[in-house]
């Protein structure tokens, strides 16, 4: 049950950092869910680095989506995606 919550959250983070960055017309489920997980995974690593323990739901989920956002922004300037608007 846990996997399957984490791929659903990793969807959701994913697709809420796509449209933050403008590249949500490009990025299709599957696309969401690896930057979501990926990014979240980013974003609490930088995290610990700087010393910030995200405690709280609101706090986890800007940490996870800052991630993502990281991560799209990274895969950008690789050529893999190109901002829409």
């Amino acid at each position: 049950m846990g996997f399957i919550l984490s791929l659903i959250v990793g969807g959701i983070v994913g697709w809420l950092a796509s449209m933050l960055m403008k590249t949500n017309a490009q990025m299709g489920l599957v696309a969401n869910v690896l930057v979501g997980v990926v990014g979240s995974m980013l974003g609490f690593w930088l995290a610990g680095l700087i010393g910030f323990a995200a405690g709280g739901t609101v706090a986890r989920l800007l940490v996870s989506i800052a991630g993502a956002a990281l991560l799209i922004f990274i895969l950008q300037k690789l050529g893999l995606f190109k901002k829409t608007g």
